[in-house]
């Protein structure tokens, strides 16, 4: 079976459309799917990029301080896209970033931790790639 998509983009193939922007129903975007918890469960703390861990987790700035950055607690990429197995920030949100040579708390920090759900988005996001979409 075909996965549905949020544009036609099997009409696109046949009569010769670009189908730029379109994302498959099962993407996950980075823009309306993570940065609602992001700004609601980490971005209280991390504002400017001076604070532990050294990210910026608000709108305009979230995805450059992730994505292919090297953490300064591990020796991972936050975000290495296509791989959320070696994505720091999927172990810091699990609470296994110490079993990957981390340091520090599970985060988010003095919360408890994000539901299941929300974290195997953040894993799906990463794995399809961590596409700034």
């Amino acid at each position: 079976m075909l996965p549905v998509f949020r544009c036609s983009l099997l009409l696109a193939a046949v009569i010769g459309i670009p189908s730029y922007g379109c994302l498959a129903a099962d993407e996950i975007s980075f823009e309306k799917d993570l940065m609602p918890t992001i700004k609601r469960r980490c971005g209280a703390c991390h504002i400017t990029g001076d604070e532990p861990g050294k990210m910026a987790l608000i709108p305009g700035k979230a995805y450059a301080s992730l994505v292919d950055q090297p953490s300064v607690e591990a020796p991972l990429k936050r975000v290495e896209p296509g791989a959320a197995e070696r994505s720091y920030l999927v172990h810091k949100l699990q609470g296994t970033h110490l079993e990957v040579g981390g340091s520090g708390v599970r985060m988010p920090f003095h919360q408890g931790p994000l539901p299941a759900k929300q974290i195997q988005q953040v894993r799906d996001w990463i794995d399809q790639g961590a596409r700034n979409n």
